[in-house]
């Protein structure tokens, strides 16, 4: 894929977003432009180690030179979910992927040859929003991306904020003390209740017929299905008090809304606002704002980074 430069002139990079499923890889040329991406599943780790990643890291790229040869990367971004610590370029913890405590940083850059640049999934897809989309207008911002699971990045006085990997963790973020079983081994964690995954899967629970998804869900409480518009009304509630709490401690101009269940729009955007502001007394109401970089957005932010990491480098 050729498409138009994102990023500006600069130098070439490839971009690596390793997600719970499915790890995408991009190759940015020295004129921003995103040439190709290509999408193959995430190997889990047996072993606790990152090394499957790593190897098929190496095959990306070696595919990418060989399609590519006119194009030479001189930095990588590397992108990973889970608890990561930015700093020390650590994963500290995948619980879906089955590694621990993995240095993907250093261990990238030697398979790679290049320096690397290491974050989390939504603090890159957070840099590639606050960068270049509409967030960009504000100092004070949390990009929260809501799909299978649920995360946020922050921005304060226009600098990311991390707390080394602790910081933005909003899916787990206790809203129903007691409540659903989450994946963390918490109860009433946000993400068991206003995901993407935690609404197809409560759904479902009830359900005569079952549902493959989110989108199926709101459509049928649009078509008047009592239990649909139940579980749609109770995250979308669920994500409005997050928000709210988020709001009285941190006071963000502006939340990014993104993932996929931010595509559904008004059905998401209104009920949410409307729960968050009616939790507002005195304090700043941000604007809600949707993602609008793309679903690429995380490879972007990757690539932004390598670029800042190869400068970084230089100087």
């Amino acid at each position: 894929m050729t498409t138009a430069s994102l990023l500006g002139e600069g130098s070439a990079v490839l971009a690596f977003d390793v997600g719970g499923t499915d790890t995408k890889a991009g190759l940015i040329d020295e004129h921003g432009v995103l040439r190709e991406v290509v999408r193959v599943p995430t190997p889990y780790s047996t072993d606790g180690s990152g090394d499957a990643v790593v190897a098929q890291l190496t095959v990306l790229a070696r595919g990418f030179a060989d399609r590519f040869p006119d194009i030479q990367p001189e930095a990588a971004g590397l992108i990973v979910p889970g608890l990561v610590d930015d700093e020390a370029g650590v994963g500290r913890y995948a619980e879906n992927l089955g590694w621990r405590d993995v240095p993907f940083r250093d261990q990238a850059s030697a398979a790679l040859g290049v320096p690397v640049a290491f974050t989390h999934d939504v603090r890159a897809a957070g840099t590639a929003e606050y960068r270049l989309g509409a967030a960009g207008n504000y100092a004070d911002v949390l990009v929260v991306v809501i799909g299978t699971g649920i995360a946020s990045a922050i921005f304060l006085d226009g600098m990311p904020y991390s707390a080394h990997g602790y910081a933005g963790e909003i899916g787990h973020a206790v809203i129903e003390p007691g409540g659903n079983a989450c994946a963390c081994g918490g109860n009433g964690c946000l993400e068991s209740i206003g995901s993407a995954g935690a609404i197809t899967r409560l759904y479902n629970r009830d359900a005569a017929a079952q549902v493959n998804g989110a989108r199926e869900v709101l459509d049928r409480a649009r078509a008047g299905d009592v239990l649909a518009a139940s579980v749609w009304k109770d995250a979308t509630d669920a994500i409005g008090l997050a928000l709210a709490q988020s709001v009285a401690l941190l006071a963000p101009e502006a939340i990014v809304l993104g993932g996929g269940l931010a595509q559904a729009g008004a059905a998401l955007f209104e009920p949410v606002e409307e729960r968050m502001n009616s939790l507002l007394t005195f304090h700043r109401r941000p604007v809600l704002l949707l993602a609008s970089v793309g679903e690429n957005a995380g490879l972007v932010g990757a690539a932004i980074g390598a670029r800042e990491r190869l400068a970084g480098v230089r100087s």
